[in-house]
């Protein structure tokens, strides 16, 4: 295998790992609020001080996904969606 298709090989496989964390940090981050009624105010100090840090962590994991999606000239259409 030529050594830029390899290169491209270990970044889909990294970005796939980036999306499978992303994604089950944004479903623990969805049952810490469903769990408060999706109010913050209703959230104990140790709730809200546990989502605070998911959610960093789920934004840098945005950030590694697009900054990949950059290296793989994804763009528009031939990126997949976080949401």
């Amino acid at each position: 295998m030529p050594p830029e298709k390899s290169d491209q090989l270990a970044l889909v496989r990294q970005y796939r790992q980036l999306v499978e964390a992303y994604e089950a940090l944004d479903s623990k981050i969805d049952e810490l609020v469903t769990a408060s009624r999706g109010e913050p105010k209703e959230m104990s100090a140790a709730d809200l001080r546990q989502y605070r840090e998911w959610a960093r962590k789920r934004t840098e994991l945005l950030n590694d996904m697009r900054l990949i999606e950059q290296q793989l000239n994804l763009s528009g259409d031939d990126a997949p969606s976080a949401d």
